[in-house]
């Protein structure tokens, strides 16, 4: 069966949840610690949500050193599929493996609530099984989770397609009403140039059981699974 690691840092508060959606979906979940040596031969890398090390000095930016860290980015630069969710993706901003970094909401408050997602490109591994311009309802709960980067580290991503997920209205509209955070061109996920790590702010973790409320998380997941040659 295909194993799926999911990293967790102290701190760390969805990895179980990760780990019980990718069972969900088909696969074989490998729980990693941030003190190994080793990704225990997995076929993919989830780094979860939480506060990894209290988010101490600045979101993700310790976990970053964490010696796990070391494997994945080798695993990341080999090809490897990575994703980051939330605290993830801040670790994955930190580590190099993504361009920019995450800041405090501007409205300077704790967020947690469903937001409407827009697919912009089929290019990662959590969108090669969508349509651009599929629209998934996932929730969010984070207090930094606005991205923001230099102007020429901004044209960059733009003009090469590395937006991943975008914010939007529910009929898929992409404006400033419909930015939760303030983050930069309402950008709620990003790829590197070879699509094999994603990070991103919304848990889809939490949306892929009908019997517990809107599962747009699921085609993300299932994306990711297939990436890597499970039927989900």
């Amino acid at each position: 069966m295909t194993r799926i690691g999911v990293v967790t840092f102290p701190g760390s508060l969805d990895d179980r949840d990760a780990r019980n959606a990718i069972a969900f979906l088909g696969a074989e979940p490998v729980a990693l610690w941030h003190a190994d040596a080793d990704l225990q031969v997995v076929d993919a890398v989830v780094l979860p949500g939480g506060f990894s090390y209290g988010d101490y000095l600045r979101c993700g930016a310790i976990a970053r050193f964490a010696p796990i860290m070391a494997q994945v980015s080798a695993f990341a630069e080999a090809g490897g599929p990575v994703l980051g969710i939330c605290n993830g993706f801040q670790v994955l901003c930190e580590a190099g493996l993504l361009p920019g970094a995450l800041i405090r909401n501007d409205s300077m408050k704790f967020l947690c609530r469903w937001v409407d997602l827009r697919v912009e490109t089929l290019e990662s591994v959590v969108t090669s099984g969508l349509s651009e311009g599929d629209l998934l309802r996932v929730p969010i709960k984070h207090g930094e989770g606005q991205w923001i980067a230099s102007a020429e580290e901004i044209a960059r991503v733009e003009g090469e397609g590395l937006v991943a997920l975008r914010y939007c209205s529910p009929a898929g509209e992409v404006s400033p009403d419909w930015n939760p955070n303030g983050t930069t061109d309402n950008i709620a996920g990003l790829r590197n140039a070879r699509g094999n790590v994603v990070g991103m702010m919304p848990h889809p973790e939490h949306a892929v059981d009908p019997d517990l409320g809107p599962t747009g998380g699921a085609p993300l997941l299932r994306s990711l699974l297939e990436s890597v040659g499970v039927e989900a």
